[in-house]
């Protein structure tokens, strides 16, 4: 996907029955479904059913079975409940009559309250920062061929890391890094295209991320990377078509598993969104 309205074109999905909803994939570089696109899907079939008005602000999925490209993913919503302030889905997404992926969402109607959030770290702007096409470039001929050839495709989102390392590169360090991220091209006006693209754009980075620690272990290895669960909280409005900072880091890994945590700002340094997520991380 070159630009924002393929990606867009992706997750309009078509409806087949009530409350029943059918979608494509695309390839990030793998035979598997990519879990930020199938994230991204059942949010938005959520969103096809939810009363007007109302938006997301949590998510919490399962990746179960991994998703094969080449077949149509249908998407089956049930309708919790419809209260006073918020709604509750929950979405099965199916192929081949099996279960690859369920998430519970909650929606709520806007509301005032109480504002406090913490600061947004002090990091280096995108201007003038490498993106990921310029950094293949570079790292090219040292990449393991898996990692280049997904870095090498077109990616609707553009990455400029604020860290110039790589996971899978000897050597250890921290598991924190910094990511610019915005669309390529202009987003339309409709808050919940924005959420649902940020959904999709929340899959990238987090389990590489867990890796640095481990780049003597991991560096020319085969390594077996895939997400497991994925939560996700939506605090503050946003646009995906300006710059906003993805900082992650990875607090702990074990028994195969990596867990990693991000924290979404745009420039002006608000907390728009907070991801957690835990995936498989092994040597094959």
């Amino acid at each position: 996907m070159k630009n924002i309205r393929e990606l867009l074109g992706l997750l309009n999905l078509e409806a087949i029955e009530e409350n029943i909803f059918r979608g494509q994939s695309r390839s990030v570089g793998s035979q598997r479904v990519f879990g930020g696109q199938v994230l991204a899907q059942a949010l938005q079939a959520a969103i096809h059913t939810v009363p007007e008005g109302r938006m997301v602000h949590s998510l919490h999925a399962y990746f179960i079975l991994p998703g094969d490209i080449e077949l149509p993913i249908v998407f089956e919503v049930d309708r919790i409940r419809d209260g006073g302030s918020f709604t509750t889905r929950r979405i099965k997404a199916i192929q081949k009559g099996q279960a690859i992926f369920n998430m519970s969402a909650s929606f709520q109607k806007k509301q005032e309250g109480f504002d406090h959030q913490i600061s947004m770290p002090n990091v280096t702007p995108p201007d003038g920062l490498m993106s990921w096409d310029q950094l293949v470039e570079e790292f090219g001929a040292k990449l393991p061929e898996n990692i280049r050839r997904f870095l090498e495709i077109d990616h609707p989102i553009e990455f400029r890391p604020v860290e110039r390392v790589h996971p899978m590169l000897a050597g250890k360090r921290q598991p924190q890094r910094h990511v610019w991220m915005r669309t390529k091209g202009e987003m339309p006006d409709d808050n919940t295209a924005h959420q649902a693209v940020l959904a999709y754009a929340s899959d990238y980075n987090l389990l590489t991320t867990a890796l640095l620690p481990h780049g003597d272990q991991v560096a020319g290895a085969n390594i077996q990377l895939a997400s497991l669960d994925h939560g996700m909280w939506f605090h503050r409005d946003f646009r995906m078509d300006d710059w906003l900072l993805y900082a992650i880091d990875s607090p702990s890994a074990s028994g195969a598993r990596g867990f990693t945590r991000g924290s979404v700002f745009d420039q002006e340094g608000r907390l728009v969104a907070s991801v957690v997520q835990e995936g498989l991380m092994r040597p094959v």
